[in-house]
């Protein structure tokens, strides 16, 4: 069994908490940072600009789907080190697997999630 990272253990915990504690699952609907860091004792990590989003998605007859932001491969500017790179053949991904502007800790499989992210 794959042992979860501190970030999936917090994820886990508040996700628990919203199925048993419907005070807190309504709290975190309407301001999940503060709900979150009220159960965590943690400060959030939210980068400037951003806004978390929590949907409650416990309806069993509903399947959902996430729609990510789209990329803005246009004004992508590569490093010397990448555009050699793509010169020799290799492919650059813009967006790697498991990209952290999604929280999603169920999608990072064999990719460690930032120490830092959400939780600072």
């Amino acid at each position: 069994m794959m042992e979860l990272t501190r970030e999936q253990q917090l994820y886990q915990q508040i996700i628990n908490e919203a199925w048993e504690n419907e005070s807190f699952k309504e709290e975190l609907l309407v301001n999940p940072i503060q709900a979150i860091e009220t159960l965590t004792g943690k400060k959030l990590n939210i980068p400037e600009g951003k806004t978390l989003v929590v949907r409650d998605q416990t309806d069993e007859n509903a399947v959902y789907i996430n729609i990510p932001a789209a990329v803005d491969t246009a004004n992508v500017e590569l490093s010397e080190e990448q555009l050699e790179a793509v010169a020799g053949g290799i492919e650059i991904p813009i967006i790697k697997f498991g990209d952290p502007q999604i929280w999603d800790p169920t999608i990072w499989i064999d990719e460690k999630a930032p120490d830092n992210f959400p939780f600072g």
